[in-house]
């Protein structure tokens, strides 16, 4: 068994989100993300897998497909399907959230946690 306390030792970053990694390998990637005020994370989607979001600090703005914003805080899951578009946007407080989606051929080692948003 592993644990991770996922409120403990949080990273912020000033100008763009942070993705932290907390579980990658073969089968799934687990994404603690961390968003100051005002931050966002631009439109993009996760290829060949359903993408789980739980919010577990703050609140925020998500959207998916359509473009339709919606607010979430704490205790929220959002489930987002294979390919579909999303966005998020922190509010006025900090806004912490982990991701759940299988690993799929097409996501790229490289481009996993941190160096997201990242060219």
């Amino acid at each position: 068994m592993k644990a991770e306390q996922l409120l403990t030792n949080l990273q912020f970053h000033d100008s763009v989100a942070n993705a932290q990694p907390i579980l990658v390998d073969q089968h799934s990637r687990i994404i603690r993300w961390m968003l100051k005020p005002g931050q966002q994370i631009e439109e993009h989607k996760v290829p060949g897998s359903p993408f789980y979001v739980v919010v577990l600090l703050g609140r925020g703005i998500f959207a998916g497909d359509g473009g339709q914003e919606q607010e979430f805080g704490p205790g929220s899951l959002l489930v987002f399907e294979p390919g579909e578009l999303h966005t998020v946007r922190a509010l006025n407080e900090n806004l912490v959230f982990v991701s759940f989606m299988e690993s799929t051929e097409h996501m790229r080692p490289e481009r996993t946690g941190g160096e997201l948003g990242r060219e």
